[in-house]
């Protein structure tokens, strides 16, 4: 197929907001909310579970949209979290469905608010963490959200970075970080605390307590000690015991279902090139069978009614937008709710290919990579003629790429590029062998295996290999610097979204409550702390080797980022200028790591496929009105980019 004749998807439909999103239901079952635009600002809708066409807003956000909100066993009140301006430093709301009231319960300046857990057993009490008394440490609180009055319950003089609390809100087990880059579990006894294991730096990844049973006899964790990938255990608090409950000899747990009142593990899901489920109470395995079978996507069980009775699935799709069911277990019925884009339903979307790709030293990097629409005419999957890439690196680096419905494949390939997502060495969920083999392998080893799925992609026929762009946020945007001034020759051009320059000032202003995180961070990237250390996070900066930039580079950065601060964006920006190498740089002063506004969402993708479609030569948007109501600055470089400078006015 000519693929001028397949319709431009228009960017407002991919990075607009959506037009419904994460439905849930009360735990009474009587009611159905969801997150929905009000005058273009996310907030949360609640209607009559039978009617959700009669849904009304509850919350009047009116600047960065709701992202995360919760029920409270009440089914009479919601919680949600909201940040200014990408700052991170959240706040706790609630609202009271009787009366209609929202309460900022948590309003202190430059604190990170937590919810810790809602109860079933206490449906008005919340646990929260705040670190107000020692930015570093959270210390745990129980709020009334009927009165709103807070109550200590643990001031965290112990630096733990982590707690497991039962559902009576008792502080359970406390997480210490150690001098390796491991962690101490600790059990409290009375008012002390004594051992119960140590966790190793190669396990810090793969093994974390998540959670009690409505008993607190039984504590579930996922645990890769003595094993490769993290399985489901059990720790049973009366006997001292662990039992294994589900493993998978290729991949990390994933996640777990459970029991919406007796909080006992049901299933636990693992993914390795797409989610499968373990069953462990077979009274759900009915259940599980016929969402598997009811369409061809990856389902997801999302919301719970406390009877157990209703459910509403997520399904995942990679060439459709998701689809929201209310699922009734008596009855086997499925009942449709809406999709998140509808308007997207009628779009050229296509196909998510996994494949596995062999490193050079012989590592699997579960990948993921889409073709433009119709360009596999001969060979499903293989275009009929090597293509521009552009390759799409993850952030974190610890966490990874996975199959189902992606904005930026279906965005960049409608384009015209292929689009390739690469699990390299450090992406979690495929055993700690995998992710501890990153370790100090910023820019060498993980920047390699980017290099080997490049590699595979010109030899397979996949990729043109003078016209392969590297993309990414964060880590992905690290990568981005590193793919330009480490392997100069290798991209035509990069586009590097809240990525750091100089990891010597990234560990040196991280947010303060990650401080406890700092050994592991340091075993991980390197340590900022000793002139050996320097000398070697030196050495794996960009900002290092800005001079050996000779490509094309859009930079995108968020003002307020409290990880990776736009010194590191800057940084690298100077150094390019005192060379007089050109760059195009985007700030935005209402964003922090990423951008959360669509606006301003909308408006970098439209700079970004002007930019791309610039060097590879895609198919291309104009910009047209995609900068109205974002907070766009280009302070260096918009005459890099046709129609840019113009557009901004």
């Amino acid at each position: 197929m000519n693929l001028q004749s397949v319709p431009l998807i228009p960017r407002k439909l991919l990075f607009d907001n959506p037009d419904k999103t994460m439905p849930r239901l009360s735990p009474d079952g009587t009611r159905l909310s969801y997150l929905a635009p009000v005058n273009g600002v996310l907030n949360v809708w609640v209607g009559p579970v039978d009617d959700p066409e009669a849904a009304k807003p509850v919350t009047n956000d009116t600047n960065r949209g709701i992202r995360m909100y919760e029920w409270i066993y009440t089914s009479q009140h919601l919680l949600y979290i909201q940040d200014i301006g990408g700052d991170e430093n959240w706040r706790i709301y609630g609202v009271n469905l009787e009366t209609g009231r929202v309460t900022d319960f948590t309003p202190i300046e430059n604190v990170a608010a937590q919810i810790q857990m809602t109860s079933p057993k206490h449906p008005t009490k919340v646990l929260i963490a705040l670190n107000d008394r020692e930015p570093q440490f959270h210390d745990l609180h129980l709020l009334d959200i009927t009165t709103g009055e807070r109550s200590l319950v643990l001031e965290n003089d112990r630096g733990f970075i982590g707690f497991n609390t039962d559902y009576d809100f008792n502080v359970r087990f406390g997480v210490l970080m150690t001098p390796d880059g491991g962690a101490d579990m600790f059990e409290r006894a009375g008012n002390d605390w004594k051992l119960l294991f140590h966790i190793e730096m190669e396990d810090m990844m793969t093994t974390q307590p998540f959670g009690f049973d409505i008993s607190g006899r039984t504590l579930y964790l996922g645990d890769s000690r003595g094993r490769n990938t993290s399985a489901l255990m059990a720790y049973d608090t009366q006997t001292g015991s662990f039992q294994l409950l589900a493993e998978n000899p290729k991949a990390d747990l994933e996640g777990v279902l459970l029991h919406p009142t007796e909080k006992r593990v049901q299933a636990a899901s693992f993914n390795y090139l797409r989610t499968t489920w373990t069953v462990l109470d077979p009274a759900i395995q009915p259940d599980l069978d016929f969402l598997a079978a009811f369409v061809d996507g990856d389902p997801h069980i999302v919301s719970r009614t406390s009877d157990d009775r209703f459910w509403v699935i997520a399904y995942d799709f990679d060439n459709s937008p998701m689809r929201y069911y209310r699922y009734d277990r008596q009855e086997k019925k499925m009942d449709f709710l809406f999709t998140n884009r509808k308007a997207l339903e009628g779009q050229p979307l296509t196909k998510i290919w996994p494949v596995v790709i062999p490193s050079r030293d012989g590592l699997e990097l579960v990948s993921y990579y889409t073709l433009p629409y119709g360009s596999d005419t001969q060979t499903p999957g293989r275009p009929d003629q090597p293509l521009p890439m552009v390759l799409f690196v993850h952030g974190g680096p610890w966490g990874r790429d996975v199959w189902g419905y992606d904005p930026f494949h279906q965005w960049l390939s409608n384009r015209g590029y292929v689009i390739l997502s690469v699990n390299f060495r450090a992406s979690t969920g495929f055993g700690k062998a995998f992710t501890n083999a990153g370790n100090k392998e910023w820019g060498v080893a993980m920047h390699n295996d980017l290099l080997d799925a490049v590699d595979w992609a010109v030899k397979e026929g996949i990729a043109e290999k003078n016209a392969i762009a590297i993309m990414g946020g964060s880590y992905g945007g690290y990568a981005t610097l590193a793919g330009l001034t480490f392997t100069p020759d290798v991209f035509a051009c990069g586009v590097d979204i809240v990525g750091p320059s100089n990891l010597i000032t990234l560990l040196e202003t991280i947010p303060p409550y990650w401080a406890p995180m700092l050994e592991m961070l340091t075993s991980r990237v390197g340590d900022h702390r000793t002139e050996e250390g320097r000398e070697f996070l030196k050495s794996r900066s960009p900002l290092t080797f800005a001079d050996r930039i000779r490509k094309p580079l859009l930079i995108a950065q968020g003002a307020n980022d409290p990880r990776v601060k736009q010194a590191e964006a800057d940084q690298i920006v100077q150094a390019m200028q005192a060379k007089n190498i050109p760059v195009t740089y985007v700030l935005y002063p209402d964003e922090g790591h990423g951008f959360a506004r669509p606006e301003n969402d909308l408006s970098f993708s439209a700079v970004a496929e002007a930019f791309l479609a610039s060097v590879l030569e895609g198919r291309f948007e104009p910009i047209g009105d995609d900068f109205k109501g974002s907070s766009i600055t280009v302070p260096i470089g918009a005459e890099q980019i046709a129609g840019l400078k113009e557009s901004l006015g």
